[in-house]
């Protein structure tokens, strides 16, 4: 009787100790094998940190992995996919391709892409204002989030919607910089950070391409890029219109100073420990129902 008690207290010990550990504070899980592909596979920049600037800096794996070890209150630099979509040689042909970061996180394969013209406007690559595509759902939450949500499927929305289009403001927010990745090992939330301008009407004020529609919206106006994401079977796309400021800046001045994070619910794993402790206890009561058996 008296063993019989003493085991009972030591497993009680025991999963004490296991809550412990699944109650102690949360760590978190970062990408690793981080590797860039897709059909765009060679279009992209890894940007470094030098002070409190980002640089870019050469386009090898291991500064790929590297730069992506961050979190939003430490940002280490970022991977912008697709990063020639700014650029006035890119065409309506460049736009059907992407480039992509994939990577394993918590066991999990997790990939993040550029967008195409094919994930804004849909396979009929219907730019019309008013179509059931990414494109207008964006949009109308972009010139919302701007105090423009009153204009929401009028003409005067029809009219920022075709400018927008036309200086190629889909493209520009179609080629995110990665920051970091990662999953909460609690709740399983995988954290993505998009470094991106912490006021997007003086960037675009300051680039010729863009500073007609720079009037249009408002003093400290922040969106992020759009990014697409496949994960356990589920592809999707996050995009943020609310940054923090990220300590940096590029060397232009206006880029990379603000961090949009998104997130989405990932498959959350029992940590290590907290399965071995289980484990353990699970042996010690298989071990004492036993030798209560044999007693018997």
């Amino acid at each position: 009787m008296l063993q019989t008690i003493k085991r009972i207290a030591i497993g009680a010990s025991m999963v004490a100790g296991v809550s412990a550990l699944a109650t102690a504070p949360a760590s978190a899980a970062s990408l690793t094998n981080a590797t860039i592909g897709g059909s765009a596979a060679s279009d992209y920049l890894v940007y470094g940190v030098s002070g409190s600037q980002t640089v870019e800096i050469p386009n090898t794996p291991a500064n790929v992995q590297a730069v992506l070890d961050g979190n939003a209150a430490s940002p280490t630099g970022n991977v912008e996919l697709r990063a020639s979509t700014e650029k006035g040689t890119f065409t309506g042909i460049d736009f059907l391709k992407n480039t992509t970061l994939t990577g394993n996180i918590a066991g999990k394969s997790l990939t993040l892409s550029s967008l195409t013209a094919t994930d804004w406007f849909g396979a009929s690559l219907n730019t019309t204002y008013g179509a059931n595509n990414l494109a207008n759902k964006w949009f109308n939450e972009f010139i919302t989030k701007a105090g423009y949500g009153v204009f929401v499927g009028t003409g005067v929305a029809t009219s920022y919607f075709n400018a927008f289009l036309g200086m190629g403001g889909f493209q520009a927010s179609s080629d995110p910089n990665i920051s970091y990745v990662n999953q909460n090992d609690d709740t399983g939330l995988i954290s993505i950070g998009l470094a991106g301008h912490n006021d997007l009407k003086a960037a675009y004020a300051s680039n010729p391409k863009y500073a007609a529609f720079a009037s249009f919206l408002p003093s400290g106006f922040q969106a992020s890029e759009v990014v697409k994401y496949t994960y356990e079977g589920k592809t999707d796309y996050l995009y943020s219109f609310n940054a923090t400021n990220s300590g940096l800046v590029n060397t232009d001045g206006f880029s990379h100073n603000g961090n949009y994070e998104v997130s989405f619910q990932g498959v959350k794993v029992p940590e290590p420990s907290t399965m071995l402790g289980l484990m353990a206890v699970g042996g010690l009561f298989a071990t004492s129902k036993r030798k209560s058996q044999k007693t018997a």
